[in-house]
């Protein structure tokens, strides 16, 4: 068969980005289709604008604590407009490393148009025909948006528009306590506007139970308010918006927030006509990321599992090195880190700690440090939080980790838990004085501290005092 291309690749976000780029930099004929914007959702309406959002969100907070640390600030004047720019700025300062322009110099052919998977090795955009040995779909995911009656009747907010708002809401209700609901939760309100926060379950629930309830206690002591419940109905009326929840609290407010999570982006792609397997929230890869068609990978969001940002440029890589090196990569998320941006921060690497008891039962050991026992915290009189390692054995499982920058201070990790190092090699490191990353240190050689002035340890020391004593 004569191929248009060796690779199409369809989705411009961080996975398809990362798959195009990298199999044009080996010298491979590759397509890259996006019929919006490049980017993708994390540079357009996700990580970039909202980690904006919240450096905003933080001046306007360390300006309201009016006096700290012996010095007086003014209370912030905060201009919405000002904080729109900032956003949008942020966006557009990023925007030329993910252009069209760049991916064509990496060697890219860059097609803005929808694209379909009109047959095996066949995808259609823009009216041509394109076929290629091999296709990858990294369409990525959408807002999931739920069937609570009357939302349908109402103007309703979630990522892919919260950061177009022209004036500031007054009161914005969030439905959901999960990552983009906590993070908004918090900027609005330092910002200025009341918020409350909808949730059914445990807000963050999948982190660290400790460091949840530590970032809701701040946000609550900021002035978000917290209903517990699950949006049963949604009315408007007489300018405002009104959620009643299963336990027939009604929460009315200006604005509303949908964020509940993310939906797969699959329709509309020919998936279902060619045969590819879906499941319930994405497309079923394997550890590979083929599809059930194993000339097929689907990389990032719009697969079956964890939807993170730098997931998605890791399964990107993956994938060259398996069409452009023919080196098969399965994906190992033992090591997976990810970390929520509120103030302070939820970092999480591993298992926590209730996953870590699930699975190792008796055999698990958790070592707790607290920021309130290291000095540069103790300093800076930000001590809130602490650091979590699981270990079995002497070995980490995981860590979770609650405070400034924690997510900073997830790669030492990182090298642990994939055995590149250890807990002794790092009880052992010199690090700068005074860090917060001394923290790390200091819970590592707690796992070794019983091992090292054990009983025979002692009994070494002395033996060679007593040798020395006799000379």
């Amino acid at each position: 068969m004569n191929y248009t291309h060796d690779v199409i690749v369809i989705g411009g976000g961080a996975a398809g980005l990362t798959a195009a780029g990298g199999c044009a930099l080996f010298g491979l004929k590759a397509a890259l289709i996006e019929g919006h914007k490049m980017g993708g959702e994390c540079l357009n309406n996700g990580c970039v604008p909202s980690k904006a959002l919240i450096a905003s969100a933080r001046r306007a907070a360390e300006a309201r604590e009016e006096k700290r640390a012996g010095v007086q600030l003014a209370a912030p004047v905060v201009d919405w407009s000002g904080v729109h720019k900032h956003v949008h700025d942020a966006i557009a300062h990023i925007e030329p490393h993910d252009s069209v322009e760049r991916f064509e110099e990496m060697g890219c052919e860059v097609i803005q148009d929808w694209a379909k998977i009109t047959g095996p090795k066949e995808v259609t955009v823009g009216g041509r025909k394109l076929t290629a040995p091999r296709i990858v779909i990294a369409t990525g995911s959408g807002p999931l948006v739920p069937p609570i009656p009357g939302l349908d009747g109402v103007p309703y907010l979630t990522n892919e528009n919260l950061f177009d708002l022209t004036a500031q809401p007054d009161h914005l209700v969030i439905i959901g306590g999960g990552v983009i609901g906590m993070e908004m939760a918090q900027s609005f309100r330092r910002l200025g506007s009341e918020v409350t926060v909808i949730e059914p379950g445990n807000v963050l629930g999948r982190d660290d139970r400790d460091s949840a309830a530590i970032v809701k206690s701040v946000m609550e002591d900021e002035g978000v308010r917290f209903v517990q419940g699950k949006a049963a109905k949604v009315t408007s009326g007489e300018g405002a918006i009104t959620v009643t929840t299963d336990g027939g609290e009604d929460v009315s407010g200006s604005h509303l927030l949908i964020a509940v999570g993310r939906k797969a982006r699959t329709e509309g792609y020919g998936l279902e006509e060619l045969g590819i397997a879906l499941g319930k929230n994405g497309i079923k890869v394997d550890q590979r990321r083929r599809t059930n068609l194993k000339h097929i990978y689907a990389i990032g969001d719009c697969r079956e599992g964890p939807r993170l940002t730098h997931v998605s440029g890791y399964e990107g890589s993956n994938v060259v090195l398996e069409i452009a090196l023919g080196l098969p990569a399965k994906a190992d998320f033992k090591a997976l880190p990810w970390c929520t941006y509120t103030e302070p921060e939820v970092a999480q690497i591993g298992m926590t700690e209730q996953e870590a008891r699930e699975k190792l039962g008796d055999k698990l050991t958790v070592v707790t440090e607290g920021f309130d026992h290291n000095e540069r915290a103790i300093a800076e009189g930000l001590t809130k939080g602490h650091l979590k390692v699981m270990l079995k054995g002497k070995k980490v499982v995981g860590a979770s980790i609650c405070g400034v920058n924690a997510g900073e201070l997830l790669l030492p990790f990182t090298q642990m838990i994939t055995g590149k190092s250890g807990t002794f090699d790092m009880g052992g490191a010199i690090i700068s004085y005074p860090t917060r990353s001394e923290i790390t240190k200091a819970a590592t050689f707690a796992a070794w501290e019983p091992t090292v002035f054990g009983a025979w340890p002692k009994r070494w020391v002395a033996f060679l005092a007593k040798i020395r004593r006799m000379f």
